[in-house]
Protein backbone atom coordinates (compact mmCIF):
# COMPACT_ATOMS: atom_id res chain seq x y z
CA UNK A 1 0.00 0.00 0.00
CA UNK A 2 1.56 3.22 -0.82
CA UNK A 3 1.76 6.40 1.58
CA UNK A 4 -0.73 8.01 -0.15
CA UNK A 5 -3.89 5.53 0.79
CA UNK A 6 -2.29 4.40 4.39
CA UNK A 7 -4.36 5.46 7.26
CA UNK A 8 -1.76 5.58 9.48
CA UNK A 9 0.02 8.12 7.67
CA UNK A 10 -3.46 10.15 6.84
CA UNK A 11 -4.05 9.85 10.39
CA UNK A 12 -0.77 11.54 11.46
CA UNK A 13 -1.15 14.09 9.07
CA UNK A 14 -4.69 14.86 10.33
CA UNK A 15 -3.51 15.11 13.84
CA UNK A 16 -0.54 17.29 12.81
CA UNK A 17 -3.24 20.08 11.33
CA UNK A 18 -5.55 19.34 14.78
CA UNK A 19 -2.29 20.36 16.78
CA UNK A 20 -1.47 23.38 14.59
CA UNK A 21 -5.00 24.76 14.33
CA UNK A 22 -5.34 23.95 18.63
CA UNK A 23 -2.40 25.73 18.76
CA UNK A 24 -3.02 28.99 16.27
CA UNK A 25 -6.41 29.28 17.92
CA UNK A 26 -5.07 29.04 21.90
CA UNK A 27 -2.17 32.09 20.53
CA UNK A 28 -4.85 34.02 19.13
CA UNK A 29 -6.95 34.06 22.57
CA UNK A 30 -3.96 34.59 24.48
CA UNK A 31 -3.10 37.75 22.21
CA UNK A 32 -6.53 39.06 22.70
CA UNK A 33 -6.54 38.54 26.50
CA UNK A 34 -3.35 40.17 26.41
CA UNK A 35 -4.64 43.49 24.73
CA UNK A 36 -7.94 43.41 27.30
CA UNK A 37 -6.25 43.18 30.39
CA UNK A 38 -6.09 40.18 32.59
CA UNK A 39 -9.52 39.05 33.58
CA UNK A 40 -9.11 36.06 35.87
CA UNK A 41 -12.58 34.61 35.33
CA UNK A 42 -11.77 34.59 31.55
CA UNK A 43 -8.68 33.21 32.22
CA UNK A 44 -10.23 30.58 34.09
CA UNK A 45 -12.98 29.74 31.78
CA UNK A 46 -9.57 29.35 29.25
CA UNK A 47 -7.78 27.28 31.27
CA UNK A 48 -11.03 25.01 31.34
CA UNK A 49 -11.63 24.64 28.14
CA UNK A 50 -7.94 23.86 27.30
CA UNK A 51 -8.55 20.87 29.48
CA UNK A 52 -11.63 20.03 28.13
CA UNK A 53 -9.89 19.75 24.24
CA UNK A 54 -7.44 18.13 25.61
CA UNK A 55 -9.60 15.37 27.01
CA UNK A 56 -11.59 15.16 24.01
CA UNK A 57 -8.24 14.97 21.73
CA UNK A 58 -6.94 12.14 23.77
CA UNK A 59 -9.94 10.81 23.48
CA UNK A 60 -10.33 10.83 19.92
CA UNK A 61 -6.79 10.04 19.56
CA UNK A 62 -7.31 6.68 21.18
CA UNK A 63 -10.32 5.93 19.35
CA UNK A 64 -8.34 6.67 15.95
CA UNK A 65 -5.45 4.50 17.18
CA UNK A 66 -7.51 2.12 17.76
CA UNK A 67 -9.63 1.77 14.80
CA UNK A 68 -6.29 2.20 12.74
CA UNK A 69 -4.90 -0.93 15.04
CA UNK A 70 -8.35 -2.65 13.68
CA UNK A 71 -8.03 -1.77 10.28
CA UNK A 72 -3.77 -2.87 9.81
CA UNK A 73 -5.02 -6.36 11.36
CA UNK A 74 -7.27 -6.55 8.87
CA UNK A 75 -5.08 -5.56 6.20
CA UNK A 76 -2.78 -8.77 7.45
CA UNK A 77 -5.32 -11.08 7.69
CA UNK A 78 -6.44 -10.35 4.11
CA UNK A 79 -2.75 -10.31 2.81
CA UNK A 80 -2.28 -13.96 4.79
CA UNK A 81 -5.61 -14.73 3.04
CA UNK A 82 -4.66 -14.09 -0.59
CA UNK A 83 -1.08 -15.84 0.00
CA UNK A 84 -2.74 -18.82 1.39
CA UNK A 85 -5.05 -18.44 -2.02
CA UNK A 86 -2.00 -18.12 -4.14
CA UNK A 87 -0.36 -21.28 -2.57
CA UNK A 88 -3.94 -23.51 -2.66
CA UNK A 89 -4.76 -22.18 -6.78
CA UNK A 90 -0.63 -23.34 -7.48
CA UNK A 91 -0.71 -26.66 -5.91
CA UNK A 92 -3.94 -27.28 -7.00
CA UNK A 93 -3.08 -26.62 -10.61
CA UNK A 94 0.37 -28.67 -10.20
CA UNK A 95 -1.67 -31.34 -8.95
CA UNK A 96 -4.07 -31.09 -12.14
CA UNK A 97 -0.79 -30.75 -14.78
CA UNK A 98 0.55 -33.63 -13.21
CA UNK A 99 -2.43 -35.98 -13.64
CA UNK A 100 -2.92 -34.86 -16.73
CA UNK A 101 0.59 -35.80 -17.69
CA UNK A 102 -0.02 -39.40 -16.00
CA UNK A 103 -2.91 -39.80 -18.29
CA UNK A 104 -1.16 -38.14 -21.41
CA UNK A 105 1.90 -40.89 -20.90
CA UNK A 106 -1.05 -43.67 -20.25
CA UNK A 107 -2.50 -42.56 -23.18
CA UNK A 108 0.60 -42.74 -25.45
CA UNK A 109 1.77 -45.99 -23.65
CA UNK A 110 -1.39 -47.37 -25.23
CA UNK A 111 -0.81 -46.18 -28.48
CA UNK A 112 3.02 -47.37 -28.55
CA UNK A 113 2.34 -51.13 -27.50
CA UNK A 114 -0.79 -51.05 -30.24
CA UNK A 115 1.78 -51.35 -33.11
Amino acid sequence: MDSAQDPSVAAEQARLRLHEEIERVRTGVEEMLTEQGDDAAIRQELTEIKRYVKKRLRKSEARTEKRLGKLERRIDQVEADRQHAEWRIHTNTEAMLDSLLKEVRAIADLLTRSR
